[in-house]
């Protein structure tokens, strides 16, 4: 029986992410619906509407699983490993509020576009 390898550490976990959401149409949605998960959590908490936070993981999950089924053609990492992919989503919206997503891309991919075949550059 052939098993798969478990990530056991964030840093190995988060070249594994990035390779994940090569596209910029998958990581702009991504952004998308994190921002909005996010507005929906504060209009939540200011508002006391509390069924908007209910609301607040559809939105943001299916802005994201919309670009791994139909942009990239991969399984969410959410599906294997939901706390290291909840962090990264937004440590992957930080990045790109702040300018450094490319040059994260690059680091990792060699390009800020990288090809679906495009080996992780970092070893583990």
């Amino acid at each position: 029986m052939d098993v798969e390898r478990r990530i056991e550490t964030y840093e190995e976990f988060w070249a594994f992410y990035l390779g994940e959401h090569r596209s910029p149409f998958n990581r702009c949605l991504h952004y998308i619906g994190s921002s909005l998960a996010l507005g929906l959590l504060i209009a939540a908490v200011t508002t006391q509407i509390w069924w908007l936070i209910g609301l607040a993981p559809i939105v943001g999950y299916s802005h994201a699983w919309i670009g791994h089924f139909f942009v990239e053609g991969n399984k969410p990492a959410s599906f294997s490993y939901p706390g290291w992919s909840f962090i990264s989503d937004f440590k992957m919206l930080n990045l790109a509020l702040i300018g450094r997503m490319g040059p994260e891309m690059e680091r990792l991919y060699g390009s800020r576009h990288p090809k679906d075949d495009a080996p992780c550059l970092v070893q583990f």
